[in-house]
């Protein structure tokens, strides 16, 4: 099971930190991502990371504003969110799955999912 955390309302310009902690089974040797899902939109690929956090992988609107890690001691995928905009307010989704290749955008090919994490950033 995964589970989502760090969500909340935040202002334009705002930070927020994203965890998604996983239990009942150890996903280290999973690849993992993150998605983000706004009200009347398909749910869009974010950021991901390779089992041994050694590869990261970003939508390329996102990137240099969003990091991806994990700590896998932790058994926890972070998403370090910067420069927040309005357009960013989504549910926030991880997934995670042993056998895909890191990277893969397609969240039809992520297993395990987690509840989501509302993000709301007012402008």
């Amino acid at each position: 099971q995964l589970q989502a955390s760090g969500g909340g309302l935040v202002q334009a310009g705002g930070s927020l930190r994203l965890s998604c902690a996983a239990s009942g089974r150890t996903f280290s040797s999973y690849a993992m991502g993150w998605f983000r899902q706004a009200p009347e939109k398909e749910r869009e690929f974010v950021a991901a990371i390779s089992w041994s956090g050694g590869s990261t992988y970003y939508a390329d609107l996102l990137k240099g504003r969003f990091t991806i890690s994990r700590d896998n001691a932790k058994n926890t995928v972070y998403l370090q969110m910067n420069s927040l905009k309005p357009e960013d307010t989504a549910v926030y989704y991880c997934a995670a799955d042993p056998t895909i290749v890191a990277g893969t955008r397609d969240f039809q090919l992520y297993d395990y999912w987690g509840q989501g994490t509302q993000v709301t950033v007012s402008s």
